[in-house]
C-alpha cells in the first residue's frame, strides 16, 4: 500500500508509465521483478460420455487469468527507491527562483539524477492544435455556406479563388508526408477581430517548429517565472489514450499539478554565439574530419535551443526523462 507524505493513501491516475524503464530499474534496485499474476479455475463434470459406453468420463476447463502488473510496478519501484534514498523530491527547492541561477540546480541534479517533481503542468501536441484549428475553421467556413451573401469560391476574385482550388486539392491529395497546417482551408472571418486561414496556418507552423508534433507535458514551477521542466511523453509507452484529442478533451489545456518521476534529461544552456570556437570542419590535408563538423552542428542546435527555436529547454531549464506521469485521486475529501 502507498502512503503520502500525510500517512494516507495515495492512489496515483497515471497519465504515463515507462514500462520497461520501470521494470528495469526495478530490477536493479530489488534484484527481480513479478512480471504477471496468474490464476487457474479446473472444473470436473461426471458423467457418460455416450450411451454406448458404461464408464463415467471426468472432463476439465481451466482458464487462466494474467493480470498485468504495470500498475502496480511504478508504486513498487517508487516505493523502493524511497527506502534506498535514491529519488530526490525537488518539488519545493524548484519553487524559489534563485535556485534555478545560483548554480544549486546543477550540482545538486547533474543528468541522470533520479528526481520527483510536483508542479503545475500543461500538455501540448501540435497535432492538437492543428486538429482544433481545423475543427474552426470547418466550422467558419460551414457557417458561411449558411449564409447566401457569403462569397462563395466562383465569386471571389481570380488570385483568392487559385489558393481556395489549390487547398482543395490538397486535401483530396493529402499523404502521409502532409503538413500539420495543409488541414486548414481557405476562409476569412470578420468579426470582433479579424482572421484568416493563413493566419491559422502560421500559428500551427510555429507549434510544430516549435515543438516536435507529439504530446509534451511543460511544467512551470516558479511562480510569476518562465523557468520550466520539459517532457516529451513517449507514444506506445501506456497513455490513458493514445488519441491526444481524446487526452486533451479530458484534461484540457490549463495547468494543473501533476507528479513527475524520471531521470535529468540535461540542463540548458545559457547559450553563446555559435562560432564561438567553431573553427573548421577540415583538417590541414583538406579532409573532413567528421567529428568537427557533428560538434558545430550541434553547437548550432544548442544555440537554437537556447534563442527557443528547436524542441529542446531553456536556460534554466531542464528536461527529464520520464519514468511516470500522474496525479493524486483525491482522498477523503466528501462530507
Amino acid at each position: 500500500m502507498s502512503l503520502n507524505e500525510r500517512g494516507n493513501v495515495l492512489i496515483r491516475e497515471f497519465l504515463y508509465v515507462d514500462v520497461e524503464k520501470v521494470r528495469s530499474i526495478l530490477a536493479q534496485v530489488e534484484g527481480s521483478v513479478p512480471e504477471t499474476s496468474t490464476a487457474a479455475e479446473r472444473s470436473v463434470r461426471h458423467g457418460r460420455a455416450d450411451n454406448k459406453m458404461p464408464h463415467n468420463y471426468e472432463s476439465s476447463d481451466e482458464s487462466r487469468i494474467n493480470k498485468s502488473l504495470a500498475d502496480s510496478l511504478f508504486p513498487s519501484l517508487e516505493e523502493s527507491l524511497n527506502a534506498e534514498d535514491l529519488v530526490r523530491d525537488i518539488t519545493d527547492e524548484v519553487k524559489d527562483p534563485e535556485y534555478w541561477t545560483s548554480g544549486s540546480l546543477r550540482s545538486d541534479n547533474p543528468p541522470g539524477s533520479l528526481i520527483r517533481l510536483t508542479a503545475p503542468g500543461a500538455l501540448f501536441d501540435a497535432r492538437y492544435v492543428a486538429a482544433s484549428f481545423a475543427g474552426l475553421s470547418a466550422s467558419v467556413t460551414g457557417f458561411q455556406g449558411l449564409d447566401s451573401e457569403t462569397p462563395t469560391p466562383t465569386t471571389l476574385p481570380p488570385a483568392v479563388r487559385r489558393r481556395v482550388n489549390k487547398n482543395q486539392n490538397k486535401s483530396k491529395n493529402q499523404t502521409s508526408t502532409s503538413e500539420l497546417e495543409d488541414r486548414i482551408p481557405e476562409f476569412t472571418f470578420s468579426g470582433d477581430g479579424d482572421f484568416n486561414s493563413e493566419n491559422l496556418r502560421s500559428m500551427i507552423k510555429v507549434a510544430r517548429g516549435l515543438f516536435t508534433p507529439g504530446l509534451h507535458l511543460n511544467f512551470f514551477p516558479v511562480v510569476n517565472f518562465d523557468y520550466s521542466v520539459s517532457v516529451r511523453l513517449n507514444e506506445g509507452r501506456q497513455y490513458l489514450d493514445s488519441d491526444s484529442e481524446i487526452l486533451f478533451a479530458r484534461y484540457g489545456t490549463q495547468e494543473q499539478e501533476w507528479t513527475l518521476v524520471g531521470s535529468i534529461g540535461h540542463h540548458a544552456d545559457e547559450g553563446s554565439s555559435i562560432f564561438d570556437g567553431a573553427g573548421s570542419f577540415t583538417d590541414e590535408s583538406g579532409r573532413v574530419v567528421r567529428g568537427r563538423a557533428a560538434k558545430f552542428i550541434n553547437r548550432f542546435l544548442g544555440f537554437m535551443g537556447a534563442s527557443g527555436f528547436s524542441d529542446l529547454p531553456q536556460y534554466p531549464g531542464f528536461s527529464v526523462v520520464p519514468l511516470a506521469v500522474y496525479r493524486q485521486i483525491p482522498i477523503g475529501r466528501h462530507s
